[in-house]
């Protein structure tokens, strides 16, 4: 059995929104233009390509009065209420001066459930209740969703007037509902007739495995994506006419560029799962993810502080047990054996310039070889898990209604790393530093996995948690 809910009200109230926010569809349209929605059109909500529940967004009502003029002058008593709006819309259905209405009467008379959306920052007008009689005509079950496009100065007004129309009222903004917002508005639906009450009840406890799993794989890709730019490494031989120091720098822009990638392409998986893959996931407004993953910015932003990082204890590669003296002395003491240098020097392991080792093998007559990597860093785990977790935030808590650039409040802050709490930047730090100690194995990766579990269902907003 799959559910309809016709989300019917006046033009430009915020039903396409409400549609794309419960359907999880970002391709819907949503327009400051009444009339945006033309035609009634059915957006199912599917997991793993089993249909939940199904929402058609409709046109607005247009011509109410004239409707329910017409509907005064054919009915006989009350019994017959719904089949005179059946008989409205099979005598006018071809009549363009009442398309919107029998284009939102339709998928009623069908059997859809009925969602009014109403604008809570309007004053209430007694134009709208010819709408609601109209609705109440048809005799389906039907709630009222008052959403908030603007401040909330109409709403008890509203709810005064509701509650004569319609069983149940919920206040609800489209925009910036949360996850709980949007599950009690299904749980309502399913108070409207005990016969939708197992499909709702089915579809609440799949939206919610569905959330975790969502965690699940998050967590999965960006550890994943970590791991993968730890190893990476590049090299190349020094030929005629170049010298190692030029291989260097083509070979540690390539390996950058390779890091860039990874993280490109973890960012797009999570977008996927929160189905938000018309994002785009670079967005020019917003500088904490476009800042540049090598730059000094970006690293005194997302990373750990230098206080923390020397507590952490998380000094990663060559640097791993070193003492301060060591890991402030200098590239020799910062590198140990490693022929070469760390490039960047000894600041790398806080900024963001270049943080790879550097490894020069060969000689003069049998040509040399350049390898740049792996990256040594030890701030850099932190700079991209910092990176990666303000991302999936953005995308986890965004509404499908949104159409506005990403925006986060952690421009001009610092250290976003440093607010974890103890116990988890401490774990974190253990298995990073034994995974490139030890290197992988099934159970390092799951405890990182767990940990970054941990870290994705917080807010990086104060590091509280978030709505899991």
């Amino acid at each position: 059995m799959n559910v309809e809910f016709a989300v019917v009200g006046h033009p430009n109230k915020g039903k396409s929104s409400i549609v794309a926010t419960l359907a999880e569809n970002e391709s819907i349209a949503i327009g400051a233009t009444p009339g945006t929605t033309q035609s009634a059109n059915r957006y199912a909500f599917a997991i793993d390509g089993r249909p939940l529940y199904t929402l058609v967004d409709t046109p607005g009502f247009q011509r109410a009065s004239a409707v329910l003029n017409w509907l005064k002058d054919h009915v006989g008593d009350a019994s017959s209420r719904p089949d005179v709006v059946r008989a409205f819309v099979e005598s006018h259905e071809d009549n363009p001066r009442f398309r919107d209405e029998c284009e939102l009467l339709q998928p009623i008379l069908s059997g859809a459930g009925i969602l009014y959306v109403v604008d809570g920052s309007k004053p209430y007008g007694a134009e709208f209740e010819i709408e609601m009689e109209i609705l109440r005509w048809t005799g389906q079950p039907r709630m009222a969703l008052i959403n908030l496009i603007g401040e909330a100065r109409y709403v008890q007004q509203w709810s005064s007037a509701l509650d004569q129309y319609f069983s149940i009222v919920r206040v609800f903004n489209a925009q910036t509902a949360d996850f709980e917002s949007r599950l009690n508005v299904l749980k309502a639906f399913a108070e409207l007739d005990e016969n939708w009450r197992p499909v709702m009840d089915q579809a609440v406890v799949a939206l919610k495995s569905e959330r975790q799993h969502r965690l699940d794989r998050s967590a999965q890709e960006i550890s994943g994506a970590l791991l993968d730019c730890l190893t990476f490494v590049q090299r190349g031989v020094v030929v005629a006419g170049d010298t190692p120091e030029e291989v260097e720098q083509r070979l540690r822009h390539d390996l950058e560029r390779r890091v860039r990638l990874r993280e490109q392409s973890a960012r797009t998986l999570v977008q996927a799962l929160y189905r938000h893959e018309l994002l785009n996931a670079d967005e020019a407004s917003l500088p904490v993810l476009t800042m540049g993953l090598f730059s000094s910015e970006g690293w005194a932003l997302f990373g750990l502080s230098r206080t923390q990082l020397l507590l952490t204890g998380s000094l990663t590669g060559a640097v791993t047990g070193l003492g301060v003296d060591a890991l402030v002395g200098g590239t020799t003491a910062l590198l140990g054996a490693t022929i070469g240098a760390v490039v960047g020097g000894a600041t790398s392991w806080l900024g963001g310039g270049e943080i790879a080792k550097v490894l020069v093998s060969g000689n003069a007559l049998g040509g040399k070889t350049v390898q740049v990597g792996p990256i040594s860093a030890a701030n850099f785990p932190w700079v991209f898990l910092g990176r990666a977790w303000v991302h999936h935030h953005l995308v986890a808590e965004r509404n499908h209604a949104v159409r506005e650039a990403l925006a986060s409040s952690l421009d001009g802050q610092e250290h976003l790393m440093n607010r974890l709490p103890g116990e988890l930047r401490a774990g974190l730090a253990k298995v990073l530093r034994e995974i490139q100690l030890k290197g992988q194995n099934k159970e390092r990766i799951e405890r990182l996995h767990q940990c970054l579990r941990a870290l994705l269902i917080m807010s990086p907003d104060g590091a509280v948690p978030a709505d899991s």
